[in-house]
């Protein structure tokens, strides 16, 4: 007679889960950080602020980044004029921008993901979608499913509002249910649209600046599954664990509101100083069981959101230059992409291990870290393993 416990072990996978395929993809619109405070205020109409331009150039020269993609163009801002103010009623006009291109963009990713990964997509038993980009029922992973064609059976996930951590949410997520249904390929998608943050400076709001600065749109799309069929399917990375943690007494360290202007973002001086403060614990967590406490031995794919804290992360830990290099690599290219910005460094880091010859996906080293910082104060570790690259 079959008993529960044989149904439980028959339906979960033997191996680890692990990531089959990654792409992504960005709107066609770039710009020119060097050039971005002049379109900024112009398109914002407060060329007439010319100390508050000066403050915003000298971010944009500290960003680190150099160019970013926007869906968001000024023919848009000329229809919609709201969007440009500081803070006007325009909600409604960035949620009709959201509901249609946040999908839209993931669609893109996912088809590149899919391709790549060389199965056919009556093969994906689980979606997972996240955006902090509007929030819409039915919602953008219902969207994207008919877009893309997946069976009606497929089950679905769609997260809101979680902001930059939620990257690595997605990866804990797809890894739970990739481990817990044997055969299981789970579809993994974030895509972000900085229209619904966008608006113009404000003198008694400076925080505003710091969004303008650096947030970029882009979404990536992953493929994860447990025991891959071997000449068919790719691995590129393992996922070992996985922890979330909220950090003490830093709930007021990043405030995000949807409000009738659209989505508000207050942050405080040392949210720096304090990701700093409290990574090391977060490492120790995860790699004491493993005996790792050298960070320099293990490859990084850390959230980028802004150069200080890279910076600072560096110097408390003793990172080597090059340990963040994919990282800061993404958000040079890119800005800050809120969640699919670990999935765009992933991506990075494993074409670069490839085209310079190294041994394995995660630059020639065995074990790696995922980090995903955000909203809360909210910490996603998640422990990956490369797999060598033939």
């Amino acid at each position: 007679m079959v008993t529960v416990e044989d149904i439980r072990r028959a339906q979960r996978a033997e191996g680890p889960a692990t990531i089959l395929a990654i792409e992504t993809a960005t709107p066609s619109n770039c710009f020119d950080q060097s050039t971005y405070p002049d379109y900024y205020f112009r398109v914002t109409n407060s060329e007439h602020k010319t100390e508050l331009k000066e403050t915003f150039k000298r971010m944009c020269e500290k960003s680190n980044i150099k160019k970013r993609y926007m869906h968001l163009t000024e023919e848009i801002l000329k229809e919609n004029p709201n969007m440009g103010a500081s803070m006007a009623p325009s909600l409604d006009a960035r949620q009709d921008i959201a509901v249609v291109e946040v999908p839209k963009l993931g669609k893109e990713a996912a088809q590149k993901a899919i391709k790549e990964w060389g199965q056919p997509k009556s093969k994906i038993t689980h979606l997972v979608f996240n955006t902090t980009s509007g929030v819409d029922m039915p919602g953008a992973d219902y969207q994207l499913t008919k877009l893309l064609g997946l069976r009606p059976s497929v089950k679905r996930f769609m997260i809101y509002q979680q902001g930059c951590f939620a990257g690595a949410t997605v990866l804990r997520m797809a890894k739970d249910l990739a481990e817990n249904n044997a055969g299981a390929r789970v579809l993994v998608v974030c895509s972000e649209i900085s229209a619904i943050t966008f608006r113009g400076p404000s003198e008694s709001h400076l925080d505003i600046l710091v969004g303008q600065v650096l947030f970029g749109d882009g979404a990536a799309a992953v493929i994860v599954g447990s025991d891959p069929v071997v000449g068919v399917e790719r691995p590129l990375f393992q996922l070992v664990t996985a922890a979330q943690t909220l950090l003490p007494d830093s709930h007021d360290a990043i405030n995000v509101h949807l409000r009738e202007d659209g989505i508000t973002i207050h942050l405080l001086k040392d949210v720096p100083g304090l990701i700093s403060k409290h990574i090391e614990k977060s490492l120790k967590e995860a790699f004491d069981p493993l005996g790792i406490s050298d960070w320099n031995s293990v490859f990084w794919i850390a959230h980028p959101g802004g150069p200080a804290i890279l910076d600072q992360v560096e110097k408390k830990l003793g990172l080597k230059p090059e340990k963040l290099r994919s990282t800061r690599h993404v958000l040079s290219e890119y800005g800050n992409m809120s969640s699919a910005c670990v999935l765009f460094i992933l991506d990075e880091m494993r074409k670069s291990s490839a085209k310079e010859g190294l041994s394995s996906t995660g630059e020639g080293l065995d074990w790696g870290v995922l980090f995903g910082f955000g909203p809360g104060f909210t910490v996603e570790t998640l422990v990956l393993h490369s797999v060598p690259i033939n």
